[in-house]
């Protein structure tokens, strides 16, 4: 499972506002790309959604049409987890493809989230892991590989990327670092939420190279 994200070089993920502020120069996009069309599925937390509205889609007609000639759908799967089911349908994570998104909500949240959102999504009844109101994550990437996904990539947001950090889930973290400052502590750090300790313990940094005008460093976890 890969994680990839972009922030700030003083660790933000966006501004203020918490939306509108593009770190990524076209050619960290085409890295962007490039790895969407070789994963079987993407995922972004809920929040993502509402701030950002993002279609997750391969941009790129070269990389679909590659993944049409090898047997698989023109675009990854879309997933995302929400504790709430508080999405809207309109949402252009929903539109675009042939193939519904996977939602997938705690149990009890369930039934509801499937009246609001059965018309343009999958909903998934997941168990509810340690923390109250989330989704047990190990139970979701198992469900998943039965589904046929084997390589997923997680886009963020921020809470999305530090629960898999906690859980020790990752794989693979491709972080872009943009010549950019952000220095606004109302503004979204690259991983949030209250975890004890360091979320994954120190990683090994495998490679470090230059996208465009960006840093891009590629971490393993040392177990």
């Amino acid at each position: 499972m890969l994680l990839s994200a972009a922030m700030s070089a003083d660790g933000y993920i966006g501004d203020a506002s918490r939306h509108g502020l593009e770190l990524s120069d076209a050619a960290d996009w085409d890295r962007v790309d490039e790895l969407r069309a070789g994963s079987d599925a993407i995922m972004v937390g809920a929040q993502t959604i509402r701030a950002d509205d993002p279609r997750l889609l391969v941009k790129s007609a070269a990389r679909r049409q590659r993944r049409v000639a090898s047997g698989l759908p023109a675009n990854p799967q879309r997933v995302t987890i929400s504790g709430t089911g508080d999405l809207d349908p309109r949402s252009r994570f929903f539109a675009g493809t042939p193939e519904r998104p996977l939602v997938y909500v705690p149990g009890p949240a369930a039934t509801q989230v499937g009246r609001r959102l059965s018309a343009v999504a999958t909903v998934v009844a997941a168990p509810a892991g340690a923390e109250q109101g989330r989704v047990d994550l190990p139970w979701l990437l198992a469900d998943l590989a039965g589904r046929g996904i084997g390589r997923l990539m997680i886009e963020g947001g921020a809470t999305m990327l530090a629960q898999f950090l906690a859980a020790g889930l990752a794989d693979e973290f491709q972080l872009a670092v943009a010549p950019v400052f952000v220095a606004d502590p109302r503004a979204p750090r690259l991983v949030e939420g209250e975890h004890p300790g360091p979320l994954a313990g120190r990683m090994r940094l495998e490679q470090a190279g230059q996208v465009g005008d960006m840093v891009v460093l590629r971490y393993r976890p040392t177990a």
